[in-house]
């Protein structure tokens, strides 16, 4: 028995892991550059020989990161990253998965109760309008009862730019989109915690508009809290 703690069970790769494994391999190596657009969904899907559900998965994991940017017009095209800074995301977010979800979501707190305070503090005009903008484009999505983790997200990441502090964006950038995807894996955000979550952003913006430090940190921490109780619940039933 000793001898067989030794060793670890086999990890398969994912199909969405697989095919951003060979979209990271392609703009890596040159192969797809900065303004190409990609080939459409179905056409992916046919190439990979795999299901469009998986491969619009990994787009929209690769959009959330900033690495494709899909436009109704134009389809999906290929963003600006450097080379270097897209090695590390890639690493992190295929290494990533369920069973690091309570950890995702725990460090995802820390990071946001802190950029909640710091936002409070040093936002401008530019980034109140933004945040406000962000804000109303999560609430189109949910006053007409439609997915907003996306929205979710983007209301967050902007909380995060408002605290001056470009580590915790970048760290955002990381590991909240794999949260996203274990959201929507689990259905976190069913039975109207959207609708309540909308209540509870224009409460913490408030705060950030009002700038109270104290009253920002305790309201996010308070917003995350369902999320936080849930992740640790999940840990604990697997």
């Amino acid at each position: 028995m000793d001898l067989l703690e030794k060793f670890d069970a086999i990890k398969l790769e994912s199909p969405v892991d697989k095919i951003i494994n060979q979209i990271r391999q392609s703009i890596v190596t040159g192969q797809i550059n900065p303004g190409d657009r990609l080939p459409s969904e179905r056409q992916l899907s046919e190439k990979f020989g795999i299901g469009r559900t998986y491969v619009r998965d990994a787009i929209k994991k690769l959009e959330v990161l900033g690495i494709l940017k899909t436009n109704p017009q134009s389809g999906t095209i290929v963003s600006g990253i450097e080379i270097s800074a897209m090695e590390g995301l890639f690493t992190n977010i295929i290494k990533m998965g369920e069973n690091d979800f309570a950890h995702l979501v725990e460090t995802r707190v820390l990071m946001e109760c802190f950029a909640a305070r710091q936002a409070s503090i040093r936002r401008g005009s530019k980034d109140i309008q933004i945040l406000e903008e962000a804000l109303n484009q999560y609430k189109g999505k949910v006053e007409t009862n439609l997915p907003a983790e996306n929205e979710d997200f983007n209301f967050h990441l902007s909380i995060a730019e408002a605290s001056q502090n470009s580590v915790i964006k970048s760290l955002m950038l990381i590991i909240i989109p794999d949260i996203i995807m274990i959201y929507r894996k689990l259905n976190v955000c069913g039975n109207g915690r959207y609708l309540k979550s909308l209540g509870e952003h224009a409460e913490i913006l408030d705060f950030i508009i009002r700038q109270k430090p104290d009253d920002a940190e305790d309201a996010m921490k308070k917003h995350l809290k369902d999320v936080l109780e849930f992740s640790l619940s999940y840990k604990s039933q697997n």
